[in-house]
């Protein structure tokens, strides 16, 4: 998992090759105005949901890891708070090969971070990590999915 600044992000390039194409698209694109829906960027391999979502409480958020894709998330609207549980240290859970995701039912994560409007939180596949904790009723935010 990486936390940082959305300044800081075009330092992380070398991690993936397609995490150019993100700064180049967050460069050329106001996040906030767009409208919820996905974005196709380069196909399958890399694309960007913007999404509203509830705001929730630490222990309603579940837990979720992707096995093929990796998660750049940043709120746009308010501050979110992420959970976060290594792989490693969850059980077996049934995957879903069609939406890449497992999904932790009633575990509460490890540890929280929280990620405020012009920050980003890199989630890698070895990184359980619960999103959407947040007091805001409603928080706007942008998920890059990136082949891992």
């Amino acid at each position: 998992m990486i936390i940082d600044t959305l300044d800081n992000l075009a330092k992380y390039e070398a991690v993936n090759p397609l995490f150019s194409d993100v700064v180049e698209f967050i460069k050329n694109n106001n996040l906030a105005a767009m409208e919820p829906g996905k974005y196709p960027i380069k196909g399958a391999d890399l694309f960007v949901n913007i999404a509203v979502a509830k705001g929730k409480a630490p222990d309603e958020a579940v837990i979720e890891t992707h096995r093929r894709m990796i998660d750049i998330q940043i709120p746009l609207d308010a501050e979110e708070t992420y959970g976060y549980t290594p792989l490693c240290r969850l059980p077996d859970a049934e995957y879903n090969e069609e939406k890449d995701i497992t999904k932790y039912g009633d575990l509460m994560a490890e540890s929280f971070v929280d990620c405020q409007p012009g920050m980003f939180a890199i989630f890698f596949p070895q990184d359980g990590h619960a999103p959407c904790i947040s007091l805001a009723p409603e928080i706007k935010k942008a998920i890059f999915k990136v082949k891992a």
